[in-house]
């Protein structure tokens, strides 16, 4: 196993924050800094390559929530200055072919339109009103066609039947729901009968065209990948991902199946093409090469199985081949971005606890590193010289980077939250190898309190990620920050378990079965470790996790009473009803290898459901009243079996919120109600 321990920007960012004389006055970081940083977005290079468009969210605490604008900076430095502002959000900047003109996305208007703005000077203007809003909006490469989605009744044909509809379901007294099928509501909200559907408008403003009729989601929804959709360089040709599988009843089985195909569809409307035919995972993020030949897309190949290895693949639109580029490569290809020779591609994926930038080529397809660190959204200047994407660490909010193609000439881009990290004392995560199950070496982060002394005991916090195929990494965070808890005097563990991306493929499906057995194996090794370091005292350790970690801390509540206090967020407790909960229910059926009535054991082998008489140790709970991936019942249960046992327990309900706790004031009140639980128990 390759065991990077530290990435060369972090080091060299832990080297400026360690010198003589920088931030005399720093304090640990509070959840008021952590409201005050500058949270960058979304860069997008100017057609000349001389500027970059990107968007920078601020929280409005008074107002309960975030707010964005539209900033530019010039690539080779100088100082930003933001481009749009007052009231909403303004979110998604795209460069017009000619570098005169940005589209984006905002609700200044009281919904979300595409608004169109002279980069020079001027008045934003609205291009579209279209009654169910717009959203994800991009140019063609070369023309002045523009598309974007918005979620549609499908037997509507227009405009004014969809807004009939929307009024009449508004003002009608009677709020029953009649549901056929399933994937009726997904994440955070309800269908109501609505699918997503990719339009075409022209720069010149008339009227939307619907390019995806039909009782299908298109572009797919799929959880942190780019867009699911892209315009050709001519402007004649749409390339979108859907999902038309249907069950033996003839029903949409999208909430079973991943089995996402690419269709291609004239940007002036018409039939649509399946060039991924076949049943297999999903096939996503299609981008057309600059010459317009290829369509580059990632690719899984087994239907049902979200956590599938993504490779990436090329269509060629000449002769309808496709072919692999990364054969042999056994990590997740993420972000992508064609460089302007039409031959080779730059993309992101993660490796151990960072995600370097790596390359590959139609011509050669052979993956190359070319910059280390924890990177994203990698995009080329037009003359392929330099490479703009972004930067964070534990101890760094995102920021602007570039370098030469190369990888070399790293250099500084923004640096908006220089002046905040100036006043903060933080310590940069340090990785640390524990031994684990299968004979596994597994790579863990650790986090020390502000002005750690050695000579002293603190109490340790072992954090669960959620997933589960996800991982902790070296990167900046909002919801679950490393450097939050460290502030309270803990020393933080963060455990890449079985399951964990970065470390390959076979390693990340380990986890698949076998939910309480090598993850729960990984994550006690990494206490016992932690646990034994001379400055850790042992009677004061304490767990927390969300989602598959919440998961996690419910299981460990039944077999160990090593913790003295325990923290399940959004957990799954019992695994038969979690089934017929939850709404992505292709997620179950491959993680418990079936259904519940299809006979698989797993479903009581690991549903924590099946040790409640076992459990002892303290539980603060925290569920979100809009969380259908991990629905309330999970939480009330798991919370009734404590309150009728006598277990000392405390649920933290939020009704608006979803799997996630966003809102600003929301997110300062689960902070203190976290912190209170733990102190109450590690800092008597």
């Amino acid at each position: 196993m390759n065991r990077v321990r530290f990435v060369a920007l972090t080091a060299v960012l832990a080297a400026a924050f360690a010198c003589p004389g920088f931030g005399q006055s720093r304090h640990p970081l509070t959840f008021d800094d952590l409201m005050k940083v500058h949270r960058l977005d979304d860069p997008q290079l100017s057609p000349d390559g001389r500027s970059i468009a990107f968007t920078v969210a601020n929280v409005d605490l008074d107002a309960n929530k975030l707010v964005s604008h539209l900033w530019l900076v010039p690539l080779d430095g100088g100082e930003p200055r933001q481009i749009t502002s007052g009231a909403g959000s303004d979110s998604r900047a795209r460069w017009s072919p000619d570098g005169h003109t940005l589209a984006f996305i905002s609700t200044r208007g009281g919904s979300s339109q595409i608004w169109l703005m002279p980069v020079e000077g001027g008045e934003p203007h609205a291009l579209t009103s279209i009654s169910t809003g717009a959203d994800g909006v991009t140019w063609a490469a070369h023309g002045s066609t523009l598309i974007f989605t918005s979620d549609v009744f499908p037997d509507c044909t227009d405009d004014a039947c969809n807004k009939q509809r929307q009024d009449e379901a508004d003002h009608n007294p009677v709020k029953a729901r009649l549901i056929d099928s399933l994937l009726f509501r997904h994440w955070n909200a309800w269908r109501d009968g609505h699918y997503t559907h990719l339009f075409s408008v022209s720069a010149d403003g008339g009227t939307p065209r619907d390019l995806t009729p039909g009782a299908y989601d298109s572009p797919t929804f799929f959880l942190g990948a780019p867009d699911g959709y892209e315009v050709s360089p001519d402007g004649k040709e749409v390339c979108y991902t859907s999902n038309h599988m249907v069950g033996d009843a003839g029903q949409p089985a999208a909430a079973w199946t991943t089995n996402d195909h690419l269709y291609l569809v004239p940007s002036a409307g018409g039939a649509a093409r399946d060039i991924t035919p076949g049943v297999h995972g999903s096939d996503s993020s299609p981008r057309y090469s600059p010459n317009g030949r290829y369509i580059a897309f990632t690719a899984q190949n087994q239907n049902g199985y979200e956590s599938d290895l993504f490779r990436l693949r090329v269509y060629d639109r000449q002769d309808g081949s496709t072919k692999e580029l990364t054969t042999g490569f056994d990590q997740w290809v993420s972000g992508f971005s064609w460089a302007p020779d039409s031959d080779t591609i730059y993309f992101v994926a993660p490796d151990h606890a960072v995600q370097p930038i790596f390359k590959t080529s139609v011509s050669h397809p052979h993956v190359e590193k070319v910059l280390n660190g924890m990177l994203d959204g990698p995009s080329v200047t037009p003359d392929g010289k330099t490479l703009v994407f972004t930067h964070t660490s534990v101890v760094q909010p995102t920021e602007i980077y570039r370098a030469s193609a190369g990888g070399s000439d790293l250099a500084a881009v923004t640096r908006l939250n220089d002046a905040l990290l100036a006043t903060l004392d933080m310590s940069p995560a340090q990785t640390v190898y524990t031994k684990g199950a299968l004979g596994a070496s597994i790579q863990n982060l650790v986090v020390k309190p502000p002005r750690f002394d050695a000579n002293k005991k603190y109490p340790g916090l072992v954090l669960v990620h959620g997933g589960p195929q996800s991982a902790w990494e070296d990167a900046w965070g909002y919801r679950w920050n490393p450097e939050m808890f460290a502030a309270q005097g803990y020393v933080v563990i963060m455990t890449n378990f079985h399951g964990s991306t970065g470390y390959g493929q076979p390693f990340t499906a380990e986890i698949s079965g076998d939910w309480g057995g090598a993850p729960y194996e990984d994550v006690m090794d990494a206490t016992d470790y932690l646990s034994k370091l001379p400055y850790i005292d042992s009677s004061r350790m304490g767990a927390a996790g969300a989602s598959f970690g919440g998961y996690m801390i419910d299981w460990i509540a039944g077999h160990t009473q090593r913790f003295k206090a325990l923290v399940s967020h959004d957990g799954v407790y019992d695994n038969r009803s979690m089934y017929g909960e939850t709404e992505e229910v292709w997620f179950p059926e491959w993680e418990l290898k079936g259904t519940p009535w299809s006979g698989s054991p797993l479903y009581s082998k690991w549903s924590p459901s099946s040790f409640a008489k076992d459990i002892k140790t303290p539980m603060l709970i925290v569920e979100g009243g809009r969380d259908y991936r991990v629905p309330e019942g999970q939480a009330f249960q798991i919370f009734t079996a404590l309150q009728r046992r006598g277990i000392a327990s405390r649920l933290l309900y939020f009704p608006d919120e979803g799997h996630w706790v966003l809102k600003p004031q929301d997110s300062r009140f689960w902070y203190g109600t976290v912190f209170d639980w733990l102190n109450r128990y590690l800092h008597p």
